[in-house]
């Protein structure tokens, strides 16, 4: 247990650092969203473009990995919407915020940390490949049934299929990660060592990534906060942070995922939910308190549930 918590507690403290910033003012709100672009458009690219260009993927069963997070990822978005819509007596569009906010977690900024963390390079190759399907997908299937809520609420859109599509195009192509990724796998095709000159440009700006985007996670908690709706936000919070990774155990267990991938898929699903919810609900005007909510609560309670996964992946 000692050593999960050195584990946990550094990745989450840097994070409460962050807030603590935010909060006292030391840093002023503008200096929180230039260090948040910073490692957004920056840090986290070239540490996925290292990853992708330079890690063994030998013994790696990609589609396994897959199987077992996105299964368990649609089960849990499905139970989110029909628990906010069912239950709480929420719209469509509030339905598709709050199965986002089941399902889809900070792989970026808490998730390739933790895998560092706790399990070196061998463990950022799984979460890379998470987020290299994650972000795409999602962008995706989010960009339609945001046309779809829309049209059940009888909200008139301006937006048809077609100008829906050609806007998540232009979103992945302009995606700092995306960009990251694909020059990560145009390098490594091309065969060419990441050495000299450019791999000391990229090892010195990747290395300070993982603390960068945890300092800045932080920060970005003040823009959150609790906006009400907080038993809602808190059954959203336990879908992600206990239900998710436990299917995600399973599943990975059914499909024979190996150790290490098994381990990381887990963390990968219990990282608290990410800012995607809030920014659909910015898109749709409504449900921004209830992802807002969700953001900060499964933040502040990952600390507990990271440290326990991490303790039942180590005793299996």
């Amino acid at each position: 247990m000692t050593e999960i918590l050195a584990i946990v507690l550094p990745v989450f403290g840097l994070i409460g650092l962050g807030a603590a910033i935010a909060w006292t003012r030391l840093l002023s709100h503008a200096s929180g969203d230039a260090l948040s672009e910073f490692v957004f458009v920056v840090a986290i690219p070239l540490l996925i473009f290292r990853i992708i260009a330079t890690a063994d993927l030998a013994g790696i069963s990609a589609w396994r990995l897959w199987l077992a997070f996105f299964a368990a990822f649609a089960l849990c978005w499905a139970a989110g919407t029909i628990l906010i819509r069912r239950f709480f007596g929420r719209d469509a569009r509030a339905g598709l915020v709050a199965g986002l906010a089941a399902g889809y977690g900070n792989t970026t900024l808490i998730g390739i940390p933790l895998a560092l963390a706790a399990f070196g390079m061998d463990g950022s190759v799984p979460m890379a490949l998470i987020i290299a399907v994650q972000l795409p997908i999602m962008m995706a299937v989010v960009a339609a049934l945001m046309v779809r809520a829309e049209r059940h609420d009888g909200i008139a859109s301006d937006e048809g299929r077609a100008s829906v599509a050609r806007s998540v195009a232009k979103s992945l192509v302009e995606n700092p990660i995306i960009i990251g990724l694909a020059a990560g796998l145009v390098w490594r095709l091309s065969g060419v060592p990441l050495s000299g000159l450019p791999a000391d440009i990229v090892n010195r700006l990747a290395d300070v990534a993982s603390t960068l985007a945890l300092f800045a996670m932080g920060m970005s908690l003040k823009k959150y906060g609790i906006r009400g709706h907080a038993i809602p936000g808190l059954l959203l919070t336990l879908l992600k942070l206990i239900v998710m990774p436990a299917l995600v155990l399973l599943f990975a267990w059914l499909v024979g995922l190996p150790p290490v991938p098994t381990k990381v898929v887990v963390i990968a699903a219990a990282c608290p939910t990410g800012v995607t919810p809030f920014l659909v609900a910015g898109r749709f005007r409504t449900g921004e308190g209830l992802a807002s909510t969700t953001i900060t609560i499964s933040t502040v309670l990952a600390v507990v549930s990271v440290a326990f996964w991490l303790r039942v992946v180590e005793w299996l």
